[in-house]
């Protein structure tokens, strides 16, 4: 039953990871002025890989024990604003409010997060990767809007 979990848990986070492949950074993305710090293009999928892989392990684990139902909400409210931030950041090119949904994302994985940690200690730890790696693409996104203000007038 784990492994049947896992798979439906992973096709959730790559079908919100599709939203990249839809969504694509292209040339809008590479005119923007970006900090010195920010990561090279492959690092991402890499990243955004393991860290499904992690956020998969969890759900399904969490999914399994018992008094699970807040921890499960929280994963898929996580799950659906991690979704939403490619469209609305690359697809309608509005950093600002990409910004609002990271703040959201970032929020609801810390609590996630927290809510698996109730549930299953190591659930809870597999979600710490993914947070650290929101807590860079929102100081990413800020420092985008921040350095292409004009840009960002919607």
């Amino acid at each position: 039953m784990f492994w049947i979990l896992f798979l439906i848990f992973l096709l959730a986070c790559f079908s919100a990871g599709a939203t990249g492949g839809l969504f694509p950074p292209g040339s809008w993305y590479s005119s923007l002025k970006k900090p010195s710090w920010t990561p090279p293009n492959w690092v991402f999928p890499v990243a955004w890989t393991s860290l499904y892989m992690c956020m998969s392990f969890a759900g399904a684990r969490a999914a399994l024990a018992p008094d699970n139902s807040l921890a499960m909400a929280l994963w898929s409210l996580q799950i659906a604003l991690n979704t939403l931030w490619s469209p609305v950041f690359f697809g309608l090119k509005n950093i600002k409010l990409g910004l609002i949904v990271l703040i959201a994302l970032w929020l609801s994985v810390a609590c996630t997060m927290l809510a698996l940690w109730e549930v299953d200690w190591l659930s809870g730890l597999l979600f710490f990767p993914y947070l650290v790696w929101v807590s860079i693409a929102g100081a990413l996104n800020a420092s985008v809007w921040r350095l292409n203000l004009e840009e960002n007038k919607q």
